[in-house]
């Protein structure tokens, strides 16, 4: 076979390699997204990541603005409270962080709400009260499932059913949510948020999926099932919720 025919064969290869994204040398893909029209600067994904830095896996994402500049404004009421979020989705299995297995999506959250604390075992301010921190901005493992009660978004915080008990991670709020507070160090500068999540924290194999999520919930005025529903997403890192990241 002559050498022009070898390159028209090579082509097509060539171009289907550069199509695939580049993994950094620990295997982790990041995703890298657009300016979003609509979404507010403070929660417009460009970058979303997961990477593991020695005995830590860092959760990262970055908006065009200034993350955390903006929280709920307080009503000084529970029910109808709202919350706002910068969410990592994963594909791991809700067990690795010590739910009952196969629950939903597991997701790493950054929320606050001023109207509620849902961090019980810390003192965020160190002001010796454990129950007025809602505000600042804090960590949690959710698991969201499908809920048309939920209107359009149609997503939720997993609710646990009046009388029963499933399994849940010791740092378990002791709301009726598939919630956890593991407190975990976390950062907000600038157009960045960082989350450092012990490796032994989350018991996976060698990776994951992940995606970048922006979005507001809110507290069900008539305080039953659903609880806390997602009532507005303002930006997916993906586009389209598709998990293209990997953490490694």
């Amino acid at each position: 076979m002559n050498k022009r025919k070898w390159m028209l064969l090579l082509v097509p290869c060539v171009l289907a390699l550069a199509a695939i994204p580049v993994l950094a040398q620990d295997g982790s893909q990041p995703i890298k997204a657009e300016i979003t029209d609509g979404a507010r600067p403070e929660f417009d994904l460009v970058y979303a990541r997961v990477e593991r830095f020695g005995s830590t896996l860092l959760f990262h994402q970055v908006v065009v603005g200034e993350a955390g500049t903006l929280i709920p404004e307080a009503t000084g009421e529970f029910a109808g409270a709202a919350v706002y979020s910068y969410v990592w989705p994963t594909s791991l299995d809700s067990a690795v962080v010590g739910f009952e297995p196969e629950q939903g999506i597991l997701a790493l959250a950054v929320t606050s709400h001023p109207d509620f604390d849902d961090t019980p075992l810390v003192d965020e301010d160190g002001d010796g009260d454990h129950g007025d921190d809602g505000e600042l901005w804090h960590s949690h493992w959710v698991v969201l499932v499908a809920d048309e009660a939920c209107g359009e978004n149609g997503l939720k915080v997993k609710d646990i059913p009046e009388g029963e008990m499933p399994a849940v991670p010791a740092t378990w709020p002791g709301v009726p949510l598939l919630i956890d507070s593991p407190s975990y160090n976390l950062e907000l500068i600038g157009d960045e948020i960082v989350v450092e999540v012990p490796h032994a924290a989350v018991d996976f194999a060698e990776h994951f999926n992940f995606d970048g999520v922006t979005a507001g919930l809110q507290i069900n005025r008539n305080l039953h099932d659903p609880l806390l529903c997602v009532t507005l997403v303002e930006d997916i890192a993906s586009g389209d919720l598709s998990l293209p990241g990997i953490a490694n």
